[in-house]
């Protein structure tokens, strides 16, 4: 669904979600292609007036892909920072990106997307459009690769 906030300081808040399974021992990644540019990246919108950013991010998961139950990964989040221009005016636009386990793999995608798919890191790095979504997924999957292997994840 599309956001109807405007910035009126030049910057513009989103959030979303790094969205994974696990099977057979792999990490699995949800990445989404967009309708409009034809971009892959994560589920992800502008947060709405009154709302917090994991408020926002859970939002955008249901509207999204479809999918109502996740699990939050504790301290495990990103925030990605980049130039957009809406309405002819340049905004620096902040993502916050929670990591979020998934179970099972089913999907319902919005009108703003055309495909979805489940992808081991490597795949996913090589689909993902933007640069700034490659750093996204990567210090995601170093954070949960970490905790895996029973170190703390830092901080991105």
């Amino acid at each position: 669904m599309k956001s109807t906030s405007r910035s009126t300081d030049g910057e513009e808040r989103a959030a979303g979600a790094v969205l994974f399974r696990e099977e057979d021992g792999r990490r699995l990644y949800l990445l989404l292609r967009h309708e409009q540019g034809g971009h892959w990246g994560f589920a992800k919108g502008r947060i709405e007036q009154g709302e917090g950013e994991l408020e926002a991010a859970m939002r955008e998961i249901c509207e999204e892909t479809g999918i109502v139950n996740v699990d939050l990964v504790g301290g495990v989040s990103v925030e990605s920072r980049y130039p957009v221009r809406r309405d002819g005016r340049a905004l620096r636009k902040t993502v916050t990106y929670f990591a979020a386990r998934v179970r099972g793999d089913a999907i319902r995608l919005s009108r703003e997307h055309t495909d979805g798919r489940w992808l081991v890191p490597a795949e996913a790095l090589q689909i993902l459009t933007h640069a700034e979504s490659r750093r996204v997924l990567e210090a995601v999957e170093d954070a949960l690769s970490r905790a895996s292997a029973g170190a703390q994840p830092s901080p991105a």
